[in-house]
């Protein structure tokens, strides 16, 4: 598994950095939701349910940071995807961090962390759809940040 997830390195061999910040490990799941749960639903048990079993995992995944993005109900979003020629949206992304491959590696080789996942996924079934969701793992490339 090591070999499929190494990390790209830059033309010199260093670890790519943009900024001052070293890039993270980031699982992203773009999610659909099941049809036979309402979009309030999917948002309420996403939030209030799947959240904090989220939390709770938090150690045995060895997670950084767990964000949830909730799509917007607007009439944007369709606009939005007509102007693009896209798909009609996501009803929501997430985003687990971890601060190393290895880190994440460590987590899914290890009993606690297959267990917490194996809970994560019997809950996602209760709301998601798998088939037409999509799942991936990526590192964040900062090209710009506008400071406040």
């Amino acid at each position: 598994m090591r070999a499929l997830l190494r990390r790209r390195r830059s033309t010199d061999g260093r670890q790519p950095f943009i900024g001052r910040v070293a890039p993270v490990i980031k699982l992203v799941m773009a999610i659909r939701r099941r049809d036979d749960v309402t979009p309030e639903e999917f948002h309420r048990y996403w939030l209030e349910e799947h959240g904090p079993l989220a939390r709770r995992l938090l150690e045995p995944l060895n997670l950084r940071r767990y964000v949830q993005t909730h799509t917007l109900d607007s009439d944007l979003n369709g606009q939005l995807a007509a102007a693009r020629g896209t798909v009609e949206a996501f009803d929501g992304v997430a985003e687990l961090w971890w601060d190393s491959l290895d880190d994440l590696l460590a987590t899914v080789g290890s009993e606690d962390g297959q267990r917490a996942n194996a809970a994560l996924a019997e809950d996602e079934a209760r709301f998601i759809d798998l088939d037409r969701s999509s799942l991936f793992l990526t590192e964040e490339q900062v090209i710009f940040e506008r400071g406040g």
